[in-house]
């Protein structure tokens, strides 16, 4: 596809991000069943449920262009959620398990921000202010989901150091 309309690079972000959304739905159960930490599989578990919520907003938002709603294969994502499930394939403690699974997390939210962020101002450039409302919604939504991991991410990268500490025999400095 040849893109000259601002609008066509605009559309082309809104099936990259409705692809990667439905990947990440299949991925998100997965993940939260990997989490041993009870708070870790929550927030999945609801971030799972938020996500069913982004992909109808992007269905709404393709609608208005008279297209059904379709992906174009979001490879960064598809790399994103290869990477999480090869960590959660490695021989580890379930406390680093659920730091890497923390880690892997976050980059896949701070992927979607930057996504939600460009189509967002994207949807504004070209006149969409309803478009840009539905897709800033989902974009706040984002953010949030990633502030909340950062605190569970503090916990959790904590209790996995600590672990490492008493295993090894070391000292604690508190």
């Amino acid at each position: 596809m040849k893109m000259e309309l601002m609008e066509d690079l605009y559309i082309e972000e809104l099936k990259d991000l409705f692809d990667a959304e439905n990947q990440l739905l299949k991925a998100l159960p997965e993940m939260a069943k990997s989490a041993t930490s009870e708070e870790l599989r929550s927030m999945l578990q609801l971030h799972t449920d938020q996500t069913k919520g982004h992909v109808e907003r992007l269905e709404q938002v393709m609608g208005k262009f008279g297209e059904r709603a379709k992906g174009r294969k979001c490879r960064a994502m598809t790399g994103l959620i290869e990477e999480a499930n090869e960590f959660l394939e490695e021989d580890a403690e379930p406390e680093i398990k659920d730091a890497a699974l923390i880690t892997n997390a976050q980059k896949i939210e701070h992927y979607e921000i930057a996504g939600y962020g460009s189509a967002c101002a994207h949807a504004k450039v070209l006149g969409f202010e309803d478009q840009a409302e539905l897709l800033h919604k989902t974009l706040a939504e984002e953010e949030e989901t990633d502030e909340k991991l950062n605190l569970v991410a503090e916990i959790i990268n904590r209790d996995a150091a600590e672990g490492e500490v008493a295993s090894s025999g070391k000292s604690q400095n508190k």
